[in-house]
């Protein structure tokens, strides 16, 4: 694989040798795709190199990614070589740019937050994405899953992939680093309050002790 210093970074973020980690990241995938029935075209907003992507491509028709960084997309269109129904692009979510419409959107792990958007407004662009009937994923951490994202974040840390944790501000759901990095979380309240204003017909659900999801499905 081409030598790609950001995108090596991200890659390692998920190279963790925590199995309580693994876990979370597996069950946020599974969940997806337990709705999925082998026909819909799905995005997923942040993809980043495409690990999702790359998931989920045999559990639905098509799948296209967007991230910012052309880095991320360029090393994942050769993590994504072997994968002819998955496509990576570049684009900001925050200025989304499609005709066609998706079955399945994704936001996951905990992008809502990491994208810096306004919820409410953000998810109905998203949902400006979706037929009648197409379903909308957003995904926060728990808090029980707090002592094991706090152990992931500082594994990264000590990889150089983040400035080093504040120990001192770090709390109640937020990381912050040293070199700026500030990393928030939406509570279960937050996602319920996002769905209401929706308009839409949603649900929220954790998932493993680690994951809080808002599916929001167009009507």
């Amino acid at each position: 694989m081409k030598e790609n210093y950001y995108a090596q970074k991200l890659y390692q973020v998920y190279e963790t040798e925590y199995s309580r980690v693994r876990q979370y990241l597996a069950a946020e995938i599974n969940f997806v795709r337990n709705y999925l029935q082998g026909t819909e075209r799905v995005l997923e907003l942040g993809a980043g190199y495409g690990r999702i992507v790359k998931e989920l491509a045999p559990s639905c028709q098509s799948i296209v990614g967007i991230d910012i960084s052309k880095d991320n997309v360029d090393f994942g269109k050769e993590y994504l070589n072997d994968t002819p129904n998955a496509h990576l692009m570049v684009m900001d979510a925050h200025n989304l740019q499609f005709q066609e419409l998706f079955d399945v959107v994704l936001c996951l792990q905990n992008a809502l937050s990491a994208m810096k958007v306004v919820p409410v407004e953000f998810i109905k662009k998203v949902m400006d994405l979706l037929p009648n009937g197409g379903r909308a994923f957003f995904s926060s951490y728990s808090a029980k899953f707090w002592d094991h994202r706090l152990t992931w974040f500082q594994e990264q840390s000590e990889k150089g992939l983040l400035g080093k944790i504040d120990t001192v501000k770090t709390k109640d759901g937020i990381i912050i680093c040293e070199d700026g990095f500030r990393a928030t979380t939406h509570s279960p309240e937050d996602m319920d309050r996002f769905g209401k204003a929706s308009g839409f017909v949603y649900e929220v659900t954790e998932v493993d002790e680690s994951s809080i999801f808002l599916v929001v499905t167009k009507n």
